[in-house]
């Protein structure tokens, strides 16, 4: 039976990753050291091709997107974008310590949200109900795979609750440019909504010939020789 590939990947790196803020719905870029770093990563590793092309709006996703894929043409989904967090927007878990509000978001479990934002369970149910409606639109199309560049909240949510091996979302951290990629058994996910994660992303250059046949490489759009980056 036809099996159908996702890769979901992760951003670069931006200055709230440096400083450890909280970073959702603020539309930051990727810093000059995030730039660099997609840049050396396609550069030594290799990056699946797809056969569809998706994006958070958010402008670090489509920067990113962007260095590795530079002649693609993605879809904007809005639903991918990280989870909203309000008045907590571009602090640190340091400069909360001493708000009330912020303790009970961390000790709540997902039903609290951040005043002004968005609760965990709320983010959940969008970002589940989004990719649910690409593994369909895959399956109805025949379309065999597709590229997700996302945020690591929406990877983790994502592969905790469809993933298999099944594990804690604390276990599905990635670094940034980097993540996973799953792939849909019709039946399986008929059956229990389940996607089998297969690897992690990009590949090793040694591993060239294995991924080449893992990843459908044939399916991206051939990259000019003078794109700028």
């Amino acid at each position: 039976m036809k099996t159908y590939q996702i890769h979901l990947l992760r951003h670069g790196i931006t200055d709230g990753n440096v400083k450890g803020q909280y970073i959702g719905s603020k539309d930051i870029p990727l810093n000059d050291t995030g730039i660099s770093h997609i840049r050396s990563l396609d550069e030594n590793y290799i990056y699946p091709g797809a056969a569809a092309y998706f994006t958070s709006p958010m402008q670090r996703c489509r920067q990113t997107l962007g260095l590795i894929y530079p002649d693609v043409r993605p879809v904007d989904i809005d639903e991918f974008r990280e989870c909203d967090f309000g008045d907590f927007e571009g602090l640190t878990a340091g400069e909360l310590s001493d708000d009330k509000y912020f303790a009970e978001w961390l000790a709540s479990d997902g039903s609290c949200a951040p005043p002004g934002g968005e609760s965990g369970v709320e983010f959940g149910r969008r970002v589940c109900q989004a990719f649910e409606k690409i593994v369909e639109a895959l399956m109805k199309t025949g379309i065999p795979s597709a590229l997700i560049m996302t945020h690591a909240g929406v990877i983790m949510t994502i592969l905790t609750q469809y993933g298999l091996p099944e594990a804690s979302m604390s276990e599905w951290t990635m670094e940034p440019g980097c993540g996973y990629s799953v792939r849909i058994h019709p039946q399986l996910w008929t059956a229990a909504r389940k996607v089998e994660v297969y690897q992690t992303i990009p590949l090793a250059r040694e591993d060239e010939d294995e991924y080449d046949a893992e990843y459908l490489i044939a399916d991206a759009p051939e990259r000019s020789e003078d794109a700028e980056e």
